[in-house]
Formats: C-alpha cells, sequence, structure tokens
C-alpha cells in the first residue's frame, strides 16, 4: 500500500520521490532485496526476537536502521542484527571516519576509516623466545 511518495521526478524514471509503503510483508521483494533508494516498507511486528529474526533471514546485510529511546534495546537490536552497519535513531549512518561495508551478499571487508586499509594487508603473527 502506497502511503506517500512513488512518483518518478524525471523523465528517466531512475529517480524517485521518498516513498513509503504499509502493509509490507516478507513476501515481498522490497523485505529480501537492497534497494538503493529512498524507499521506507513498513513492517509489523510482535517481539524483538522475531523482528531480529525476520530483518536476519535475507541474503543481504549492508545497513540496518532502528528507533528507540530504550537503551537496552538499542543495544540488543543492533547486537542481534547480522549487518555491516546500523543506524539508530537516524537516517544518515555514511561518514568519512566510519567503515563502510556489509556482510552477507553485500561484501566483504571495508572502506573508509583506519579499517579500509586492512584488505590490503596481510596480519602476521610472531612468538620469539630469545636465549
Amino acid at each position: 500500500k502506497l502511503l506517500a511518495g512513488g512518483k518518478s521526478i524525471d523523465s528517466s524514471g531512475y529517480f524517485y520521490e521518498p516513498t513509503v509503503l504499509g502493509d509490507s510483508t516478507d513476501q515481498m521483494i522490497i523485505a529480501s532485496d537492497e534497494v538503493f533508494g529512498p524507499v521506507a516498507p513498513i513492517f509489523q511486528f510482535d517481539t524483538e526476537e522475531e523482528v531480529i529474526d525476520r530483518a536476519n533471514a535475507v541474503e543481504v546485510g549492508l545497513a540496518s536502521y532502528l528507533y528507540s529511546k530504550d537503551v537496552g534495546r538499542i543495544f540488543r537490536v543492533t547486537e542481534g542484527l547480522e549487518y555491516g552497519m546500523v543506524g539508530v535513531n537516524t537516517g544518515i549512518i555514511s561518514s568519512e571516519v566510519a567503515p563502510f561495508g556489509g556482510v552477507k551478499q553485500s561484501g566483504l571487508g571495508r572502506e573508509g576509516s583506519k579499517y579500509g586499509l586492512d584488505d590490503y594487508t596481510e596480519l602476521k603473527y610472531m612468538a620469539l623466545n630469545l636465549p
């Protein structure tokens, strides 16, 4: 159910105004595909465990978002989500100092921040005992 937006803002059809979808279900494509656009599907759930399980049931894991005032809930849900990045009470999570990257089919490794160089290095451990 289209609640807001959904209209193309240019003649190419590639750019759409911010869109909100209501009555979204897990069977819809929007529930499992990574959508790189201003689309917010609204899903109903009963428990934290249910919503975490449903969010993790997809093959992708770039970014997820949650809104809460309950600090305990924020930490429980963030820890349970299988995503490379989690935005809490914000939709803006990218920064030059933050490691950008996902998990699962959303990629391995990170770009940006000090962790962006990890993919170009080899870690070696040496145990040394001098006589």
